[in-house]
């Protein structure tokens, strides 16, 4: 299974369209046609439900779809290294970051690395804890920030100064908002959500045995796409504070709960691993600042 296969396989699946994906590979299309059989050959299965007009992936071929894009980047990744080697003025980096106000730490870090390395290129992947240790551990990334202690056993680590605080984001013309503080007993029965993350890893610790007098209504892991659904009146979302703009004219408000529910922050790398040059000089940067 050759690397240029794998990237004609992306091209199809991409434009759903033989034609269109040999005009952007710059090929012609009886040729891409002849590879693609010739991997569907190797691998023992077809690929794509074929029809006159378009070549949408079957089951088989989501399969490869997900398999060829941690392969192709994961070869990317290493040339990106390679060409790098003999080259220090830049380089490219690739973070994973959960969502967090925090991160305004990161990001002062990066624009002072920055001024001492002008082409320095940063690549940042946005998601929870979970997806974004899974890119870390297959090496598409080469650093990640969370919000959940790390594993000590697999990563090495920084913390970030301060911490989140949790609280309840609402409409402001739900009845809690006149409340300067949000109880446990506030919530009991209203519908609730956060990031599935949130329900497993920070509420148990809020309310213990209690948790399951809590109503979830549902999840996001974006607090974003969460406000959107309080304003359309679907329920409350508990957040970081600073997630959210609340201004007078967002209809929305934040109000903290109690007791004090705090999140720590931590930049993480794998243990032993070996850094391109340009993110083994980021990493020694951020060791001096928050170290």
């Amino acid at each position: 299974m050759e690397i240029r296969v794998l990237r004609y396989f992306l091209a199809i699946a991409r434009e759903e369209n033989m034609t269109r994906a040999a005009e952007r590979l710059h090929i012609s299309q009886p040729s891409l046609s002849k590879e693609i059989r010739k991997l569907e050959d190797e691998l023992g299965h077809e690929l794509f439900i074929r029809t006159n007009k378009s070549m949408r992936l079957n089951e088989k071929g989501m399969l490869l779809r997900k398999r060829a894009e941690d392969i192709i980047g994961m070869v990317d990744k290493t040339t990106e290294e390679f060409s790098q080697l003999d080259n220090i003025i830049g380089g490219e980096i690739r973070i994973g970051c959960a969502e967090s106000h925090l991160i305004k730490y990161l990001a002062r870090s990066i624009k002072s690395f920055k001024e001492q390395y002008p082409n320095f290129v940063f690549h940042i992947f946005s998601g929870d804890t979970e997806p974004v240790a899974e890119r870390l551990d297959r090496g598409l990334l080469d650093l990640a920030v969370i919000v959940e202690p790390p594993n000590l056993s697999k990563y090495n680590y920084l913390t970030i100064p301060e911490s989140d605080k949790w609280g309840v984001v609402m409409r402001r013309d739900s009845p809690l908002a006149e409340k300067s503080e949000i109880t446990f007993e506030d919530l009991y029965g209203l519908p609730l959500f956060c990031s599935e993350q949130s329900i497993r890893v920070d509420f148990p610790r809020w309310c213990g045995d209690n948790m399951d007098k809590l109503n979830f209504a549902g999840t996001v892991n974006l607090a974003y796409n969460g406000s959107v659904f309080v304003k359309e009146g679907l329920g409350y979302l508990l957040s970081f504070e600073h997630l959210i703009g609340t201004g007078e004219e967002s209809g929305l408000c934040f109000r903290p709960i109690t007791p004090v529910l705090e999140t720590s922050m931590y930049i993480i790398w794998k243990k032993y691993q070996v850094f391109s040059p340009i993110a083994e000089l980021f990493v020694r940067s951020l060791k001096n600042e928050f170290g």
